[in-house]
């Protein structure tokens, strides 16, 4: 049982374009792979990043503060972002895979238990030194308290994502390609009320939003 996590902002995006009607994601791993699957589906949307910023290309970015604002009824969507969905295409053994963030914390956690796993392992996406990746880093651990049954105090939690090293650009108005509203609608702790299971259909990983 795999729980991969991207707070800042990959699966929080994710759970913004299921609230705004967006059937199913395909999450990938190249920007090729990107396009050649939008090409394969019908009516189907890229969103996602690289560095950041859309490429070219893709319908839209990795924003959920533009995610939040888009019509996306009856659309799959092709995910591709540099931290995220490669998580979930590199957690090659898992037998059953959850993406999450804290938008959807207890809906994950009440999927976990629902699936009855008796171990998780938490992919920890954003990590890539001791200083980046605190953001996906607190939300393993706030899942992992409520997964023994505590009640702890989010604050904490929320506020490292706030001084976590991905949330910068957004608290840097010199940068509005990355608003700080964005950051808020990542801590928007439980704003979902489904999980987020990755399965996988003829050799494709898909992500639907699932109420445990």
């Amino acid at each position: 049982m795999v729980v991969v996590i991207d707070v800042i902002r990959a699966f929080t995006n994710a759970a913004y374009a299921f609230s705004r009607g967006a059937t199913e994601i395909y999450p990938v791993s190249t920007v090729e792979e990107a396009l050649q699957l939008k090409a394969a589906i019908p009516d189907s949307l890229i969103c996602g990043e690289v560095g950041g910023v859309p490429p070219e290309g893709f319908d839209f970015g990795n924003s959920p503060t533009q995610t939040n604002m888009l019509d996306l009824r009856g659309r799959a969507i092709v995910q591709r972002t540099s931290a995220g969905t490669q998580g979930i295409v590199r957690s090659v053994s898992a037998s059953a895979i959850l993406a999450a963030s804290l938008v959807v914390a207890n809906a994950t956690v009440t999927q976990i238990r629902a699936w009855g796993a008796e171990q998780v392992t938490f992919v920890i996406t954003g990590q890539v030194s001791d200083e980046r990746g605190d953001e996906d880093r607190a939300c393993a651990q706030y899942l992992e308290a409520l997964l023994r049954g505590q009640q702890p105090d989010l604050a904490p939690f929320i506020d490292r994502v706030y001084k976590s090293d991905d949330a910068r650009l957004h608290l840097d108005p010199n940068f509005p390609a990355f608003p700080k509203s964005d950051i808020d609608h990542c801590t928007n702790l439980d704003a979902f009320d489904f999980a987020m299971p990755v399965i996988k259909e003829n050799g494709r990983h898909i992500m639907r939003a699932v109420k445990p």
